[in-house]
């Protein structure tokens, strides 16, 4: 089989528009479905568009490797793709995204603690979820065994939480 542009640059473009669309919602945690799966799995796709579109355009592919500055942003690139598999988070809950920090937080504390954070009583939290479609046992148990590991779950909870 022939590599041509002719479907290797469509199959570039379209797994490029997965890509960048599952990463943002990823990015801004608002992917819900299988995006995350779609994302990683399809990456493949991607991976294979680049490789035959490049291939498809080799002589002009070469020509990069020519040129000081296309040499200098693939070579930050290579810099933070090798930095990304020595610099760590720290092991002991600090670092990191905060925003997701306290989000975990909050999801893994027990109701009757969150319900003062949203000017409510445990009680009232607690109809407020169920209302909202949430099996609830106790105000003992923390959101996230509510929700589950869906991250949709855990928004739509949040939602609830912080009207």
């Amino acid at each position: 089989m022939q590599i041509s542009r002719d479907w290797a640059t469509p199959l570039t473009i379209g797994a490029f528009i997965l890509m960048a669309t599952t990463g943002i919602l990823m990015f801004f945690h608002a992917d819900m479905g299988l995006n995350k799966e779609a994302h990683e799995w399809l990456g493949w796709a991607m991976v294979a568009g680049v490789g035959a579109h490049a291939v498809a355009n080799v002589s002009s592919f070469k020509r990069y490797f020519s040129k000081p500055s296309a040499l200098a942003i693939m070579a930050v690139f290579a810099l933070i793709l090798a930095a990304s598999f020595f610099i760590q988070e720290d092991k002991d809950g600090k670092g990191g995204n905060p925003g997701r920090r306290a989000t975990m937080a909050v999801l893994n504390a027990p109701i009757s603690d969150i319900a003062p954070l949203a000017h409510q009583t445990p009680q009232a939290l607690l109809a407020e979820l169920q209302k909202a479609g949430f099996v609830i046992e106790s105000p003992n148990q923390s959101l996230i065994s509510v929700t589950g590991p869906e991250q949709a779950n855990q928004f739509k909870a949040l939602a609830v939480v912080f009207r």
